[in-house]
């Protein structure tokens, strides 16, 4: 046999291929948001409840995720990398830090409002969402000093204090009962009352 009549494998299109993975991702994402909706009406759902609420086999979730506890660390992972893309897209290096915090916070809300389950479990060491959730704590951070600098924040501050009230404030805000009310009208009520408390305004009657 000559070279030219040797058998040579054909690789697949490469929009197949491309095809492919996108229906993967696209099966995953379509996983997550069952297992999300599933869990935080029931924390104990099985595999199998999550499946029927994704309109998929069951077979079709153990072949994606090999176990509940793989299935839930990646819905974790995947909501943490959305939080920290939701706070890299508010800007806070370059941003005015009084725009950016807001434009965070109302991002945070929308992110935490549809991910309660996946978000609201306790960090777990050494798990694959723990890096995720330290990079998230670490910008805030920056940019509640950047404030600061400002002086949208008195130069004492405890920035690690202050974190933490942001925090809480914006817990309050998705669980109290102004919940409903548009992400951008909570984070100008969070912001305003992270910055500037209860107390009573300057110039005020």
């Amino acid at each position: 046999m000559s070279p030219q009549e040797v058998p040579q494998e054909v690789p697949m299109a490469e929009p197949a291929v491309r095809r492919l993975r996108a229906d993967a991702e696209r099966s995953v994402r379509v996983i997550l948001e069952a297992a999300e909706r599933v869990l935080a009406a029931d924390p104990g759902a099985s595999m199998e409840q999550v499946a029927e609420a994704a309109g998929v086999a069951r077979t079709t979730v153990h072949r994606r995720f090999a176990s509940r506890k793989a299935l839930i660390e990646a819905l974790a992972e995947s909501a943490v990398r959305q939080l920290a893309e939701a706070v890299e897209d508010g800007r806070p290096d370059t941003a005015p830090p009084l725009v950016s915090l807001h434009r965070i916070t109302a991002n945070v809300l929308r992110i935490k409002g549809a991910w309660s389950y996946a978000l609201s479990r306790p960090d777990d060491e050494g798990g694959t969402a723990a890096a995720g959730w330290e990079q998230v704590g670490a910008r805030c951070l920056e940019l509640l000093g950047r404030a600061r600098d400002e002086g949208l924040l008195d130069a004492s501050v405890d920035l690690e204090w202050t974190r933490r009230v942001y925090y809480a404030l914006i817990g309050e805000a998705l669980h109290g009962p102004e919940a409903q009310q548009d992400p951008d009208a909570l984070a100008t009520l969070v912001v305003d009352t992270l910055l500037h408390g209860a107390g009573r305004r300057s110039g005020a009657n």
